[in-house]
Formats: structure tokens, C-alpha cells, sequence
């Protein structure tokens, strides 16, 4: 599996859509530090972009890269080697060259900016840490869509309409549910469907740890309550180290029972 990944990783790292990603990240980042006085600021904005684009970008790449490296792969399952390492192999090398254009991107302007004394550093290092996470897990639903459907329009189809649910239709039922049932107490319902979503998941660990839990109203009350804990946050960890799971589990028994 180590050689598959050596391979799927640096074969990514040499494309130029790898540069470009972390170039657009290393100018973001320069662009943000440089115009904010204070970084958590530059955090919240990085959040929003980070929330949009990481799961949007890994969907994509995890889908191109699986049908763009096919007849690769048929090749290698002529071979004695577990298809398990195979697409393990293939799903971290594309997983960990995203997560490493990130973190490079906007660390490098963080710590050459020197923000890395300052009280912002764990705020930041929680956006890259759910960055990295929103990576892995989209990067895994990917391959289980393409993985399960041949044809190539259907895969980028339904991986489109993934991210799209996740980052815009999910939020609108959710808010929608609010409203309509406003008169009943939906604390734990509100707590459950943020966790059932792994943007959301991260956006509200985000905004809680910088503090502006007050702009929520009565629902970021709550969340404080729940999210602002320590318990909460290691739960909430969890919660995001499950959603890498189980993707990851479903990848390596499709593959397992997959008639190439």
C-alpha cells in the first residue's frame, strides 16, 4: 500500500492543479495577513472560503483521479496485491497531497508573518485541522461514488450534487425545520443534525473557539453550551474522525466485492 501511495502522491504532486491550489491558499493567505490587524478576522474569512471550496476541490479531485487512473488500476488488480491496498493506496495519495497544499499554503504566510507567538495560533491551527478533515472526508465520498458508478457523467453527477447538498441544501431543510417547528424544543435536534453534517460540524467548532458564539442568538447558546465544553469539542472530534471512518470502510468492502 506504502508504494500505491508513494505513487498516487507525488504523481499529484507534480501536477500543476497541485500548484495551483497551493498557490491560490499561499496568496490568500499573504492577502488576508496583510490586510487584517487582527487574525482572527482572517481567520473567519478563511473559514468561509476553506468551508466551500476544501470539500468542493477534494470531491472533485477524488472523482478525476479515479477515473482518469481506471485502466491503471485493472492493471494492478492483474497483480497479487489486495485490492485494499490498492485503493487505500490511491485514496490517501490524493487525501494527503489536498491536506498538504493546505496546511503549506496558509502556513507559510502564518508563521512568516510570525503570527505564530501571538494568542490566534490554536484558532488557526483548529481551521487547518478541519480543513485537513473536510478533505479526507470528501475526498472519500468521492471514491465511493465513482466507485460505484461506471459511468464517468453519473459519478461527477452525483459528487456535484453531494457538495452540493452538504454545503447549501442541508443548511436550507435545516433552517427550514427550525421555523416550522419553532414552538417545540429542538435543542438536541439542532445539536444532531449539525453533527450529521460534517460542514457544519466544522464551521460551528470554528466560529465557537473564536468567541462570537453571541452573534447565533438563543441556537449559539446552546451550541456554547454543548460544542464550547471540552467534552464537546473532543466529541466533536470524534464526530469528524468518524465521517473519515466509515467512507473509508465502505471504499475498502466495494472494492472488496466489485466486479471489474
Amino acid at each position: 500500500m506504502r508504494k500505491i501511495l508513494k505513487y498516487s502522491f507525488y504523481d499529484l504532486i507534480r501536477s500543476r492543479w497541485s500548484y495551483i491550489y497551493f498557490l491560490f491558499y499561499l496568496l490568500l493567505g499573504f492577502v488576508l495577513f496583510f490586510l487584517n490587524n487582527d487574525v482572527s478576522k482572517a481567520v473567519i474569512t478563511l473559514m468561509n472560503i476553506i468551508i466551500v471550496l476544501v470539500p468542493l476541490i477534494g470531491t472533485i479531485f477524488g472523482v478525476m483521479y479515479y477515473y482518469n487512473s481506471r485502466e491503471f488500476t485493472e492493471l494492478l488488480l492483474a497483480q497479487p496485491i489486495k485490492r485494499s491496498s490498492i485503493f487505500l493506496g490511491q485514496y490517501l495519495g490524493v487525501a494527503s497531497s489536498l491536506s498538504l497544499s493546505l496546511v503549506l499554503g496558509l502556513g507559510i504566510p502564518f508563521v512568516l508573518y510570525g503570527l505564530f507567538r501571538s494568542d490566534a495560533i490554536f484558532d488557526f491551527s483548529l481551521l487547518l485541522v478541519t480543513g485537513a478533515f473536510l478533505t479526507l472526508i470528501f475526498t472519500a465520498l468521492s471514491f465511493n461514488i465513482a466507485l460505484s458508478n461506471e459511468n464517468k457523467i453519473k459519478g461527477f453527477g452525483y459528487a456535484v450534487l453531494l457538495w452540493l447538498f452538504m454545503a447549501v441544501i442541508y443548511d436550507g431543510l435545516f433552517l427550514i425545520t427550525l421555523i416550522l417547528f419553532e414552538e417545540y424544543p429542538l435543542d438536541t435536534f439542532s445539536l444532531v443534525a449539525t453533527m450529521f453534517n460534517p460542514i457544519d460540524l466544522s464551521r460551528t467548532l470554528i466560529l465557537l473557539k473564536l468567541d462570537i458564539s453571541a452573534l447565533l442568538g438563543y441556537t449559539g447558546a446552546v451550541f456554547k453550551q454543548f460544542f464550547g465544553t471540552n467534552a464537546g469539542f473532543v466529541i466533536s472530534l470524534l464526530m469528524l474522525f468518524l465521517w473519515t471512518l466509515l467512507p473509508i470502510w465502505r471504499l475498502v468492502y466495494k472494492a472488496k466485492r466489485k466486479d471489474f
